[in-house]
């Protein structure tokens, strides 16, 4: 028999995970934890004037990302002008990103919105960014349903916040 060791895993599947996590103790929603003024997640990417970049805790590939509005809003019908725009624009930021750090050759974009969508974190929008690649989707996943992701969050966060951090530089 085959074992895949992933460590990492023992504080999510026990209810022990720290950062994001379905069951934060400190509120009802993980992204408004992550917005917080005093929060210190090292899994946020950058923070724009009224949204935010995080890595996805539990995620899909590698560079698998979020962006979030730091105000708790449920849909894009109830997002302010100001939100969408910097949404879109930290999505476009997190393309660059994602192509200049993995060199991705697709990405998936997509919006979750309510529990018959898929939605995990319900009342607060959020657009995923998944890094794809020609040939991604192996025997692990399609018949062990199984991923393996190759790279640890922390490392991820070092790749890609200097470049998060030079494009929000360079629009000043």
């Amino acid at each position: 028999m085959n074992r895949l060791w992933s460590p990492w895993r023992l504080a999510y599947v026990t209810g022990a995970a720290t950062g994001p996590s379905p069951s934060s103790p400190s509120s009802a929603c993980i992204f408004c934890d992550a917005a917080a003024p005093d929060s210190n997640n090292p899994l946020v990417l950058v923070r724009g004037k009224v949204c935010y970049v995080i890595l996805n805790l539990y995620p899909y590939n590698n560079g698998h990302l979020m962006v979030v509005p730091s105000r708790h809003v449920g849909s894009l019908a109830a997002a302010t002008p100001d939100e969408l725009s910097e949404l879109i624009r930290l999505t476009r930021d997190a393309e660059i990103a994602l192509g200049e750090v993995y060199e991705a050759q697709g990405i998936n974009v997509g919006i979750n919105l309510g529990r018959a969508a898929g939605a995990g974190v319900l009342d607060h929008v959020h657009i995923h960014l998944v890094p794809r690649w020609s040939g991604d989707t192996n025997f692990m996943s399609v018949v062990g349903e199984t991923r393996v992701l190759p790279e640890a969050l922390d490392d991820t966060a070092k790749r890609l916040r200097p470049i998060f951090e030079r494009l929000l530089r360079d629009k000043k």
